[in-house]
């Protein structure tokens, strides 16, 4: 797991990120599934906004509560009990486990704090985990949402979302250059 730095959201480059993403899905014939905690369907809601994402789009699921994580993404009780429903090994086993359940080329999770309550000085609002299964590589990052100048429940959520389609786009663009 790395630490990134994200210190700024622009909703039109959000848009262009997700509708490239989209079109590089469907170029190379690959899916995309994504279970959401913080981020609340928001994942979801942008790939559909996209004309063509019912040729990439697989499932998208909130698990919003701990007992939903676990029942349907298969997330060990005991795991969120040790590390804390905000960590990256919930993020990592979120991820599987829709990987298990979707088959998608390309899966991510997302669990975190937006606030504007609930941060504690170890967890401030800010800290989201995001997991990624991108064609079978499996990795946990943390933005350092907490960082940003707003620090807003919306910007967080947005923010979490620029960088987890900033990501997927990045590797779905090195793969498709590998591939030439």
């Amino acid at each position: 797991m790395t630490s990134s730095n994200y210190t700024e959201c622009l909703p039109g480059n959000l848009d262009k990120t997700v509708t490239n993403v989209v079109k590089l899905l469907e170029r190379s014939g690959m899916t995309i599934s994504t279970a959401e905690s913080c981020t609340g369907g928001l994942l979801s809601e942008l790939i559909t906004s996209v004309s063509g994402a019912s040729a990439v789009f697989e499932l998208g699921i909130c698990t919003y509560s701990e007992r939903i994580k676990s029942r349907f993404l298969g997330v060990p009780a005991d795991e969120i009990e040790k590390y804390g429903v905000v960590s990256e090994q919930v993020a990592l086993s979120m991820v599987s486990g829709l990987k298990e359940r979707s088959g998608a080329d390309v899966c991510v999770s997302v669990t975190g704090i937006a606030g504007p309550s609930g941060g504690t000085a170890e967890t401030p609002v800010g800290t989201v985990y995001i997991g990624f299964d991108i064609m079978g590589e499996k990795f946990v990052r943390l933005p350092k949402l907490w960082e940003l100048p707003d620090r807003s429940r919306q910007n967080i959520r947005y923010a979490a979302a620029a960088y987890v389609f900033e990501t997927i786009e990045k590797a779905l663009m090195e793969a498709s250059q590998a591939d030439e």
